[in-house]
């Protein structure tokens, strides 16, 4: 597991040595949002991360108790990826993250019916997504 030498106590730079790059926080959106659990289903992901890279990542986030790692139940020899409590608390981030790019990039791919979710009940629409999380470590 990769653990990081903190450069400095500021909150900020905590959160950003871990999620510094663009590939780290795409991982926890296939996770969260894309019900992506397993190393062949992140290769899929449109960006198109390195094998490299993706392993450097989830060891990154597994060191960092962002994600658990787990023998699949129905094949023990594959690795299945789950969000930890720590991770499912990201939840409000990449929300907030999903609504500023729905306001600032005109092309991008967001889906219009999450935005009105969120701007109808974003407290709701953050507890139904992460009751879901959690139902999913119940069941791993």
């Amino acid at each position: 597991m990769k653990q990081i030498k903190r450069k400095s106590d500021c909150p900020i730079n905590f959160a950003l040595e871990i999620f510094g790059d663009r590939w780290t926080f795409l991982i926890v959106r296939d996770l969260m949002f894309k019900g992506k659990h397993f190393y062949g289903e992140f290769l899929t992901s449109e960006e198109g991360i390195a094998t490299n890279i993706l392993s450097d990542r989830l060891s990154l986030l597994e060191g960092n108790g962002i994600v658990n790692r787990s023998s699949d139940p129905s094949h023990k020899q594959k690795i299945k990826y789950s969000l930890t409590q720590k991770g499912i608390d990201l939840v409000p981030l990449l929300v907030e993250f999903i609504m500023w790019s729905a306001k600032y990039d005109k092309d991008s791919a967001v889906d219009l019916t999450f935005v009105k979710s969120v701007k109808r009940d974003k407290v709701g629409l953050i507890a139904e997504i992460c009751k879901g999380l959690f139902e999913e470590l119940d069941v791993s």
